[in-house]
């Protein structure tokens, strides 16, 4: 059965009210049984350094631990992308049928087109 999980650094500093949101989105989260890894959107932001900030909802329905270590991501929006970056720090895994929050960001050189943060998903190129 999946379980919702925080990251330790998370788990200290969440706020309460972002905490139930993450938790009402978990458990309202269909999970389709043929996608290993499903990534569900929670926010997209840019930083003061123009970056992209992409949160989601990671959900490894596998029985095997998952690494973004090395992994390339692409953020789309309105079928177009956005910005694509291979992630190697900080070398997130995910746990065997665990969901956990996490914020991937995209560097500004990663950024191809500029993104309206409206309707967006992360998608993991395999």
């Amino acid at each position: 059965m999946q379980q919702l999980r925080f990251e330790q650094a998370w788990d200290k500093t969440i706020a309460e009210v972002d905490r139930k949101r993450i938790t009402r989105i978990f458990k309202e989260s269909t999970l389709q049984k043929d996608e290993p890894i499903q990534l569900t959107r929670l926010s997209q932001a840019k930083n003061h350094k123009g970056e992209l900030l992409v949160t989601v909802l990671v959900h490894n329905t596998t029985q095997q631990t998952f690494s973004f270590y090395n992994k390339q991501l692409r953020y789309i929006e309105n079928k177009a992308e956005m910005a694509t970056h291979i992630f190697t720090s900080p070398a997130i895994s995910i746990e065997p049928l665990v969901s956990m929050p996490w914020t991937f960001i995209f560097p500004v050189e990663s950024i191809k087109t500029p993104p309206t943060l409206l309707n967006g998903h992360l998608e993991i190129i395999l």
